[in-house]
């Protein structure tokens, strides 16, 4: 018996061509936006606006008599101390959409700032229908 040479690696001259084809994607390239861009720049400001709301709220239920859950009173009570950490809350905010923004999570980029406003909102409604601390009564 006889062998055939192997020539796996060479193109056969008797077969066409195969076509050129283009390889199309599946799915559209995500779009990418300025982090800075008209909808992020209204959800901070809505971020901001719902800490100062908390700040507000939290400042008229201490002057109730309420206290503060999170928080010790003396650090709500330093008015100061207590702008900057809401501060802070925005800054958080802002800097954890960013990192968000720069894997190419540009949903969840937004949603950071909408669940930071949701809450925050909420959470000030709440502070605002709170009732007086009531005096306890003290045994003769």
């Amino acid at each position: 018996m006889q062998s055939l040479p192997l020539k796996a690696q060479e193109a056969n001259p008797k077969s066409p061509p195969l076509p050129k084809t283009s390889v199309q994607p599946t799915r559209p390239a995500p779009t990418t936006h300025r982090f800075w861009d008209a909808p992020n720049a209204g959800l901070f400001a809505g971020v901001a606006g719902a800490r100062a709301l908390d700040y507000a709220s939290t400042r008229h239920f201490r002057k109730k008599g309420v206290d503060e859950v999170l928080l010790t009173n003396a650090v709500v009570d330093n008015k100061p101390l207590f702008a900057a950490i809401e501060l802070s809350g925005v800054a958080a905010s802002i800097g954890i959409s960013y990192l968000f923004h720069k894997t190419g999570h540009h949903k969840i980029e937004r949603w950071v700032s909408v669940v930071h406003i949701s809450v925050g909102t909420a959470g000030s409604i709440r502070n605002f229908g709170l009732e007086p601390k009531q005096p306890t009564a003290t045994p003769p």
